[in-house]
C-alpha cells in the first residue's frame, strides 16, 4: 500500500521550517494484533520506495507474509517533500539542508502517529538508508530492537564527502544548470555527474572482469553502452532532488545531535540493540574500515563483510548478485531470530 503522511510545518535540524511537509511511504504485509512484527526499511540515494521492492518477498528475510514492512521515502526523493514538489521559498535548489536525523524524526512520526507503533523489530538499510539505521538506533534505543546497516556508514568520511563534492561540481559546471533554475534538465552536467558516480559504485575488479556488461541481466557491447543505459535509467529523477539528497549524504553524522554533541563514541555506544553491520569488502563509497570503526564502539554489534567484487552494488536490490543477496538474507534471518 502506498501513501503519504502530512507532517504539517516540520522544523529541520537547521532551524528552517518546511511548510506543509509530507513523507511518502509504502507498506508490505499486515500489521499483527500486538504490532510486534514491524520492519522499517528506508530509501537510499537515487532510490524511492519502489526501489526497495526487490529485497522484499515471500521466502526472503523481508517476508511480507511474516512482517509489516514500512518503507518511508526520504526527503528529496520526489515522493516526500523535495525540491521538485515544493513551492517557493523551498523549491528547486533553494530546498534547505536535510540531515539523516531529519529523515529519521519524520519517519518516526509516520510510524508512531499514523500507525501507532511503539516497537520496531528491525531497521534495515542500504547505503544512505544504512546511515539512517545507525541514526534510528542511536536516537530511539528503547524502540529499535535490531539494526542491519548494509553498505553504509554511521558518519560520512572525508574521502566519501570529497567524491560526492566532485560529482556535485561536475553537474553544476554545466551552464544549463542555471543555479538550479533550469528550464530543461542540464544533460551535459548530469552525464558528467553520473559518470563520476559510476566509477565508484562498483569495484575496479568488477569492471576489469566485465561484470558491468551483464549488470541487471542486460547485455551491453561496451562500457559506453552500459553508461548510456544506466544514465537513461537514472535520469528520471529531478536533478535538484539528486543534489539535495547528496547534501544529506554529505552531512551524515550519527553524533550530530544535541544528545551526543558531536561525540561519535557516545553516539555509537548508545546503540545497544543487536546489530549486524555489513559492508562489502570492495565498496569504494563505504569501505569496511568505516564499519570496523563503528562496530568497535557499539556494545552489541557484529561486523560481517560481504565478500566479492560487487562493491557498493552488493547491497542494491535488483543489481546485487545472487550471492550478495543470499549473504545479506542469511544475516537478516539470523538477526531476526535473535531474541536478546
Amino acid at each position: 500500500m502506498e501513501g503519504q503522511y502530512r507532517l504539517g510545518d516540520f522544523e529541520l535540524q537547521s532551524g528552517t521550517v518546511l511548510k506543509d511537509a509530507f513523507v511518502g511511504y509504502e507498506t508490505h504485509g499486515e500489521l499483527n494484533a500486538d504490532k510486534s512484527n514491524v520492519i522499517v526499511y528506508p530509501t537510499w540515494y537515487s532510490g524511492t520506495h519502489e526501489s526497495n521492492r526487490g529485497a522484499i518477498g515471500e521466502g526472503r528475510a523481508l517476508d511480507p507474509n511474516k512482517y509489516f514492512i514500512i518503507v518511508p521515502d526520504q526527503f528529496c526523493d520526489g515522493f516526500s517533500s523535495s525540491p521538485s514538489n515544493m513551492p517557493p521559498p523551498h523549491d528547486r535548489y533553494r530546498f534547505p539542508l536535510v540531515t539523516p536525523y531529519d529523515n529519521v524524526i519524520a519517519s518516526h512520526r509516520l510510524v508512531t502517529e499514523y500507525f501507532g507503533i511503539e516497537r520496531i523489530k528491525l531497521v534495515v538499510g542500504f547505503s544512505m538508508s544504512a546511515q539512517q539505521a545507525f541514526h534510528w538506533a542511536a536516537l530511539y534505543p528503547e524502540m529499535v530492537e535490531r539494526i542491519a546497516p548494509i553498505c553504509g556508514s554511521a558518519k560520512t568520511s572525508p574521502h566519501d564527502w570529497l567524491h560526492l563534492e566532485g560529482m556535485k561540481l561536475a553537474l553544476q559546471a554545466d551552464d544549463a544548470w542555471a543555479g538550479g533554475d533550469y528550464d530543461s534538465p542540464p544533460e551535459k552536467g548530469f552525464r558528467a555527474f553520473f559518470t563520476v558516480g559510476a566509477a565508484w559504485f562498483a569495484s575496479q575488479n568488477f569492471y576489469r572482469r566485465g561484470l558491468h556488461l551483464t549488470l541487471g541481466g542486460n547485455e551491453f557491447k561496451d562500457i559506453q553502452e552500459f553508461l548510456d543505459s544506466m544514465l537513461d535509467a537514472f535520469s528520471a529523477m529531478d536533478v535538484n532532488d539528486y543534489l539535495c539528497m547528496l547534501l544529506t549524504w554529505q552531512s551524515a553524522d550519527v553524533s550530530n545531535h544535541p544528545e551526543f554533541n558531536g561525540d561519535l563514541q557516545k553516539a555509537l555506544s548508545s546503540i545497544i540493540c543487536p546489530a549486524i553491520v555489513m559492508p562489502c569488502e570492495t565498496d569504494l563509497y563505504f569501505p569496511p574500515e568505516d564499519s570496523e570503526l563503528a562496530v568497535s564502539m557499539m556494545p552489541n554489534a557484529e561486523l560481517r563483510i560481504i565478500p566479492g567484487d560487487s562493491g557498493h552494488l552488493a547491497g542494491m536490490p535488483g543489481l546485487a548478485s545472487p550471492d550478495d543477496d543470499k549473504f545479506i538474507d542469511n544475516a537478516l534471518f539470523e538477526l531476526l531470530e535473535n531474541v536478546s
